[in-house]
């Protein structure tokens, strides 16, 4: 995969200024980056002459490189004194940085154990729901490596930037959408480590315009991994929708992430059947349970967790996703949509129940023992 400016700057993004505490890229001091194949220059600029310091951030920026983008990329880092960073060093200190998404009034992550259950499926239901009810609606698609929300609204335009370098959100059917997927070409392979993904999904948060928004849903990738702790240590969740299908392999996985959520304070607020049964169209007087019947419903009784409804195997479901129209959308009359409206009628009511008995979610601190 070719190298491109936005992997270099991510990349250092992990180096800290020693003395201030900051990392290069947020001090502004990389400049002049040059990318052909495998070579990488670039300057780092300093208010003054520090021989020390810059040999200390040369070899620590060649380490970043290496270590996050190719161990085999050949550098050429050269330092410059730049006089006008003094005056900002020497300025008066900057105010409070804003929380990420502080005009969120609520902020919702969907996630699964494992992958293939219609996580995303839900999610932008969920959320193309919402908006049908009249509430402004932010969609953020938070899995780097297989972002799927390019295609289930049909947009692969590359998004605005604003004069303050903030990225504009898409907007359709009344969402905000962001994803990784309107950053790279739909073909292109996200070859990057856990480090830069999780940068990516931080920036997101705090460098996409989003405004004031009553609900923000996060689609979460499968898992239990380095996203869902960098986003539960960015942001408050207000609180989690567990996507399974009925089978036990999927079961499995719905438990461990309900505890990972448990772990971090972040409320449940249910489960989700999704592909709990089949109706054929020419016999709809029978229902088959291809992957077995109220296993989800079952857990979460078990795990003391509310059960907010289940989505039948319907073809328009896949056509929406497919052609970039939600089926809550595309057919409101539908009856998988009804299921999707229910569930999302039914979240509402566990997070009203929620806001009234459980202080605000706040983001947390996680340190791990040696």
């Amino acid at each position: 995969m070719a190298i491109n400016k936005d992997q270099v700057l991510t990349a250092l993004s992990h180096v800290l200024h020693p003395e201030v505490k900051q990392d290069v890229v947020s001090l502004d001091m990389i400049h002049d980056i040059i990318i052909q194949d495998k070579y990488i220059s670039f300057s780092i600029e300093f208010p003054a002459k520090n021989p020390a310091l810059e040999s200390e951030l040369k070899l620590k920026s060649e380490e970043a490189i290496k270590n996050f983008i190719d161990k085999d990329a050949v550098l050429d880092i050269t330092t410059a004194v730049n006089v006008s960073k003094r005056k900002q060093e020497t300025a008066a200190p900057p105010s409070e940085p804003e929380q990420p998404l502080s005009g969120v009034k609520n902020i919702i992550s969907v996630a699964s154990g494992k992958g293939g259950v219609g996580k995303s499926t839900v999610a932008v239901n969920l959320a193309a729901s919402l908006a049908s009810m009249g509430y402004k609606v932010g969609l953020m698609d938070t899995d780097i490596y297989g972002p799927s929300i390019p295609t289930m609204f049909n947009i692969f335009d590359r998004p605005n930037i604003t004069t303050k370098k903030k990225l504009v959100p898409h907007e359709k059917f009344g969402i905000k959408l962001v994803s990784m997927g309107f950053l790279v070409d739909v073909e292109q392979a996200m070859v990057w480590r856990g480090p830069m993904a999780t940068s990516a999904v931080k920036q997101f948060m705090t460098e996409v315009e989003w405004g004031e928004l009553d609900y923000m849903i996060l689609d979460l990738p499968p898992g239990t991994g380095d996203i869902q702790l960098t986003i539960v240590q960015t942001v408050p969740l207000t609180g989690a929708v567990i996507v399974s299908t009925p089978q036990t392999v999927a079961l499995d996985d719905v438990i461990k992430g309900i505890k990972m959520f448990d772990k971090v304070n972040v409320p449940v607020l249910g489960v989700v059947e999704n592909m709990a049964y089949f109706v054929p169209p020419d016999m709809p007087d029978k229902k088959y349970h291809i992957f077995g019947e109220g296993g989800a419903r079952k857990l979460s009784e078990k795990l003391d967790a509310s059960f907010l409804g289940e989505i039948p195997i319907e073809q328009p479901i896949r056509e929406g996703g497919d052609t970039g129209k939600p089926i809550v959308l595309s057919d409101p009359g539908h009856s998988a949509s009804a299921a999707f409206m229910g569930i999302t009628n039914e979240m509402l009511k566990q997070l009203d129940l929620r806001n009234e008995a459980v202080p605000p979610t706040q983001k947390i601190d996680i340190k791990f023992k040696p």
